[in-house]
């Protein structure tokens, strides 16, 4: 799939975090409507050992994606991954949020795990699964924040900053 014009610069930015490549990659993805179960969705749940949890695609996969993420970019996911929350113990604590971080969500019945790509005055731009049952880039409310957290860098990429830009496109309310 192809990046939305307001994200194109993530194509030319060099060298981009590995989880941020990573999830790029999986841009696109969606979920299957009804019964029917994306074959890669699935396939990510054998692959990171996650499969007895997921056995269809309708259950809220935001931390599968993330463990996926994670595990193909030579990260350790953290306990209990597919809950968003445990994302909150994910790597190291963050401040201010930078390009691939893993931010946390609280949501009504839940959380939302996701990665930072930039921000604007009142929402973070979160790279995701499970947005709209789809893997997107999609707006978040900042005061719905719970965590911030920072892979664990040997050497931090110099894109890992924070990117503010513009206040386009809808705001998530509920990633389920």
């Amino acid at each position: 799939m192809t990046l939305p014009k307001t994200y194109a610069w993530l194509r030319r930015m060099t060298p981009l975090p590995r989880m941020v490549s990573a999830a790029l990659a999986e841009l696109g993805v969606r979920e299957a409507a009804g019964a029917a179960n994306t074959t890669q969705i699935l396939r990510w749940a054998v692959e990171t050992g996650l499969n007895a949890d997921y056995r269809a695609d309708s259950i809220p996969w935001c931390g599968l994606f993330m463990a996926h993420v994670a595990r193909i970019s030579g990260r350790e996911p953290p306990p209990a991954p597919p809950w968003a929350l445990s994302w909150a113990r994910f790597g190291i604590e963050g401040g201010q949020p930078e390009l691939g971080d893993v931010l946390v969500f609280m949501r009504q019945g839940g959380g939302h795990v996701g990665l930072y790509i930039g921000e604007d005055s009142r929402c973070y731009h979160v790279l995701g699964g499970n947005q709209g049952d789809r893997v997107c880039i999609t707006r978040i409310a900042k005061e719905r924040l719970y965590a911030v957290r920072q892979p664990p860098y040997v050497n931090k990429p110099c894109s890992a900053a924070t990117y503010r830009l513009a206040a386009t496109g809808e705001v998530s309310s509920n990633e389920a």
